[in-house]
């Protein structure tokens, strides 16, 4: 079943009149995929959830987000160091309402995101195809983004290793993340009710996407990955776009000086207890290696009969075998 995008276009209007930025061309330099800035600002984060542990983290990202794709390996080690002091909560940006109208920064159909996919792979680490903008564009990012909250009403961790497995479908897999055979294949992988899935994103999840992009037009988010980092009296820190891993525990240390990092088992068969995929980028950053040397530990395992492999002309994705 395709899920139709009819309904989920709240910011066409606003998308057909601004000719830059382009929410698609991210720029590598900045490390952000920008959209429009809103005239609605606030000069502190209006969060619909309770801060219950020492620090919280606001993070605005879309599932088609490259620059979000990037700092995967960042965001992955800031959990397994400082998950026990912090929460992690995802809202959805709203990146591609539609392609009516859409024109700016030299793309004007989905086949022109395909090159800068391509090129902005090897600047983050990260594997990245554009051929599903030639093979089978998305019609608009919002289907998996309301998908990504009707998940959250299920099982918040759950519904990370859901979104998790929808951008390797969608960066590696080259698969159009907008159909619903797509969604619900992630969906099982995660051990979420995929029959609720569906009547939560027919319903609830809906109204729980407008309020994500509701509360980021408060903060006057302008583009993503955009991370607010904040204590319980409100006070933060802002991680705006591709940075490096000492970017993030800077903004910890900044809002609580106390913070104690758990150590990592660097072990590399220990992330797969946590993480069921990896990538060379990811483990590197993780015990603070080259790529070339984590990507030899993963063949390794490989070889052993460990882990199985998908390749790409990008880099590789490893995933245990079950």
């Amino acid at each position: 079943m395709a899920i139709a995008v009819g309904s989920c276009n709240g910011q066409t209007a606003q998308m057909k009149e601004q000719s830059q930025p382009n929410p698609l061309l991210c720029d590598p330099a900045q490390g952000v995929c920008e959209i429009p800035t809103s005239n609605e600002t606030t000069t502190s984060v209006q969060s619909p959830v309770a801060v219950e542990k020492p620090i919280k983290i606001l993070y605005f990202t879309d599932p088609i987000c490259s620059s979000c794709w990037g700092i995967e390996p960042q965001l992955r080690r800031l959990k397994m160091e400082y998950g026990d002091l912090l929460e992690l909560e995802y809202c959805m940006g709203g990146l591609l309402p539609s392609w009516e109208g859409f024109n700016g920064g030299g793309i004007t159909k989905p086949s022109d995101v395909y090159h800068h996919w391509e090129e902005v792979s090897e600047y983050y680490g990260m594997p990245m195809l554009g051929d599903v903008w030639v093979k089978d564009p998305l019609p608009s990012s919002y289907p998996p983004s309301i998908a990504f909250k009707a998940a959250q009403m299920q099982d918040k961790e759950k519904a990370l290793k859901f979104l998790r497995r929808l951008r390797e479908y969608v960066f590696i897999e080259a698969r159009n993340i907008t159909l619903w055979k797509h969604i619900s294949e992630a969906a099982s992988f995660a051990g979420l009710n995929v029959q609720q899935l569906e009547q939560d994103y027919n319903g609830p999840a809906r109204g729980a996407f407008e309020e994500d992009l509701q509360l980021a037009r408060q903060n006057g988010v302008r583009g993503f990955p955009t991370l607010f980092v904040m204590d319980r009296d409100g006070n933060r820190r802002t991680v705006y776009g591709f940075r490096p891993y000492a970017d993030f525990e800077s903004a910890i240390k900044n809002v609580l000086p106390t913070a104690q990092k758990s150590p990592l088992n660097t072990e590399v068969i220990n992330y797969f207890s946590d993480y069921k995929s990896l990538t060379a980028k990811e483990l590197s950053v993780f015990n603070t290696i080259s790529i070339e040397q984590a990507q030899q530990a993963l063949v390794k395992l490989q070889t052993e009969g460990t882990l199985s492999c998908i390749e790409t002309r990008h880099g590789n994705l490893w995933r245990l075998k079950e």
